[in-house]
């Protein structure tokens, strides 16, 4: 808008500020009162459910502020209830009409950012108040309109004429034409008017502000009375981050543990041991609310949520109907019509890969920090020393953290409670929520398509918790130091999972080239149909070794191919849909092989009467097909033969044919060039006779061998639509 404009506006919005005011006072408002939050149940699908609890006194609102596109959520799940017999009178917020739609209600129309003179178009037939920039003069009238004029141009340089906006006012005087340059102010006279713009110019500014939407809630009742306000809105997934601690030399107390059931005899190598697990749940209030002494439910689970959009106003497009004076019969068309488990079982020791003793896997060795004696004035060398000596150990990760949540299954979710949290708005928070010992086995876990040298250092976790545990990512702490990075899925209670946190450069893994063999095994012949059984082999054999001086387990991973049959080894420890796991001891260096075979069958299915001969009789002399079928083919095989004979034969006699039709030509060419009554005519006419007598016998012998042919091909059909061996 240009500096009118703005003038315009300026002196349109003072008068009803005063008006607007006085209304306020002379009505009783709902006294305001502050509901905080007391309650945040966040879901790991994204959305989040809020309890305001708090206390009202008579009649009473509370007004909570909401992202514009926070409101649909707002408007489905809004629930409410006065505790001590009030009622909810009603819950209003602002209104969302498109904005167009909304200036185009009022008399005078912003729709289009309109300059000073469509301004003053609009108000044709308003009495207005202006002042002339020159002189400070004030006049008076009702606005007729506004139009282009021509002056005379003050520039020598360009001496065309300019074009000028003059609006026209209506006085007692007369009619007055103005200039627009030459006003500095316009007053509107009309407090409808006034009214009008202020409100076109509020609602432009509302539409500006998109991040903050007032939701007031009516309480309407007598005295104290406690409320609460229940709502879902999209919120930040909360997240979770894993540690996991697992047991080594010198580690926590976890491995101590299992230290000392080792000295009692009371664990085998290489079985499950204890390690510790912490889980850290990362929230974040992203609401325009503090979060203060709040209790706070983080639910793993995905209930179903969708957004309907209820904020924004709808409008039916309706069809204008001209009256039936005025209106054109408009030519019409018509479309046509149309007539109406895992299931596997661990493999014994001996079925494994080496069948070798079982031993714990290595963990990744702790960083062993230097330090000296020390030395300096006051005892400052004994203090750096004691220091030095505990930070020689191994932190324990473990002895500082406890879960500030508890667990439960809640219907088909699970549930983690947090009390008495308290959070800043748009500020975040690590809580720990789990804090359990976990089974483990390490691992070191073999995929040639992952890596094709080495396997990865991973573990087999087994949910001992009793929690869900939420996907997330993991750190690994082993032997006190850090071992890697994995990450986690969604692993429900008593259920178990794989992880890979690094690469393990002390074992190789060598896979060797694999083998596919394909064995034809029996066939048969079904209605004229050759059907063949062959068996297909496939090995894959993988030689490890461990370099270290411990011994390991090695899991190793090879696709499962669909239609296959696993032969050898005969149980894998487990299989997915896409997998077979294999499972087994290594010994320290010393090479240890793994062989993998399976099996497929498969039909194939030829139809012998468009099949070649040869290779009729190729499958004729196959050994692997029964002889009752051998014996089928080599018939089939003749009368294949036979009929063959005789479609070269009439081949070899319609090429003669045309050999004899060719010459017959070049002998009539001849004739015609020489005397009817000459020997040389004569003679190509004895010639020509004799080729006629040729060509009726090799017709003849054409038609008795297409004869012969038809019945030779009907026996071989016959014979072979009702063939049926083995």
């Amino acid at each position: 808008m240009n500096s009118k404009t703005i003038a315009l506006l300026a002196a349109a919005v003072l008068a009803p500020a005063a008006t607007l005011h006085a209304q306020a006072t002379t009505q009783p408002a709902d006294a305001q009162a502050n509901v905080p939050v007391r309650e945040v149940v966040l879901f790991s699908s994204g959305v989040g459910y809020f309890e305001h609890f708090g206390q009202v006194n008579g009649n009473s609102a509370t007004v909570l502020r909401f992202k514009s596109e926070q409101i649909n959520d707002i408007l489905k799940s809004l629930v409410l209830e006065d505790l001590d017999k009030g009622q909810v009178s009603a819950v209003t917020y602002p209104s969302q009409g498109p904005l167009e739609r909304t200036l185009r209600s009022f008399q005078i129309d912003l729709t289009q950012n309109p300059a000073l003179s469509d301004l003053l178009n609009q108000l044709r037939g308003a009495k207005v108040a202006v002042t002339l920039a020159l002189g400070a003069r004030q006049v008076e009238g009702t606005v007729l309109g506004v139009e282009k004029q021509q002056r005379p141009s003050t520039d020598k340089d360009h001496p065309q004429p300019i074009e000028v906006d003059v609006v026209n006012l209506v006085s007692d005087s007369g009619i007055q034409p103005l200039e627009l340059a030459q006003i500095s102010d316009v007053r509107i006279e009309d407090p409808e008017l006034r009214r009008e713009l202020a409100q076109a110019l509020a609602a432009l500014a509302q539409a500006r502000d998109k991040d903050k939407k007032p939701v007031e809630i009516h309480f309407a009742g007598q005295g104290e009375r406690r409320v609460r306000i229940g709502y879902v809105v999209e919120t930040p997934v909360w997240k979770t981050s894993y540690r996991l601690i697992l047991s080594g030399p010198g580690d926590i107390p976890a491995a101590k543990a299992n230290q000392e059931e080792d000295k009692k005899g009371l664990k085998d190598a290489g079985a499950p041991q204890s390690a510790a697990l912490q889980g850290w749940a990362i929230v974040e209030n992203q609401t325009d609310s503090d979060w203060k002494d709040v209790q706070l439910n983080l639910v793993s689970g995905r209930p179903i949520s969708f957004i309907q959009d209820l904020y924004q106003p709808l409008y039916i497009p309706r069809p204008i109907v001209q009256p039936e004076l005025y209106a054109s019969l408009r030519p019409q068309t018509y479309e046509g019509g149309l007539a109406d488990a895992r299931k596997a079982d661990a493999m014994s020791l001996e079925e494994r890969i080496d069948r070798a003793p079982a031993a714990a896997a290595m963990g990744v060795p702790a960083v062993t920090m230097a330090h000296g004696a020390g030395g300096g004035f006051g005892g400052g060398g004994a203090m750096r020393q004691l220091q030095s000596q505990q930070m020689a150990k191994a932190m324990d990760a473990t002895a500082s953290i406890s879960s500030v949540a508890s667990a439960a299954k809640v219907g088909e979710l699970f549930q983690y409670t947090v009390g008495n949290v308290s959070i800043a708005r748009q500020q975040s928070a690590m809580l720990p929520i789990v804090t359990d010992p976990i089974q483990s086995q390490k691992l070191s876990i073999y995929n040639q398509s992952v890596l094709a040298t080495n396997p990865l250092l991973g573990a087999r976790l087994k949910n001992t918790t009793g929690k869900y545990l939420l996907q997330g990512p993991m750190t690994v702490i082993s032997g006190g130091a850090y071992a890697g990075d994995a990450s986690l899925g969604d692993v429900p209670p008593g259920q178990e999972r794989l992880i890979s946190y690094g690469i393990d450069q002390e074992v190789t893994v060598h896979a060797s080239d694999n083998t596919q063999e394909n064995h034809l095994l029996t066939g048969k012949i079904v209605k004229g149909v050759l059907q063949l059984t062959f068996k297909q082999t496939f090995n894959q054999e993988f030689v490890a070794e461990d370099k270290s001086e411990n011994p390991k387990t090695l899991l190793i991973e090879t696709p499962k191919r669909p239609g296959w049959t696993l032969l050898e080894p005969k149980k894998p420890i487990e299989t997915t849909d896409a997998l077979y796991r294999f499972e087994g001891k290594l010994k320290p260096h010393e090479p240890s092989k793994l062989t993998v075979r399976e099996e497929h069958t498969e039909l194939q299915e030829m139809d012998i009467l468009p099949m070649d001969t040869n290779a009729v009789d190729v499958y004729a002399r196959t050994g692997e097909i029964p002889k009752d079928v051998k014996d089928a083919l080599t018939k089939a095989a003749q009368l294949k033969t036979a009929l063959a004979d005789t479609q070269r034969q009439v081949q070899l006699l319609q090429q003669k044919l045309a050999g004899i039709t060719s010459e017959q030509s070049r002998i009539r060419e001849n004739m015609k060039a020489v005397s009817p009554s000459s020997d040389y005519y004569k003679r190509l006419l004895t010639e020509l006779d004799q080729q006629e007598t040729t060509i009726e016998d090799f017709h003849k012998q054409d038609d008795d061998l297409q004869k012969q042919q038809e019945r030779q091909r009907k026996a071989l059909e016959d014979y072979l639509a009702n063939l049926s061996i083995g």
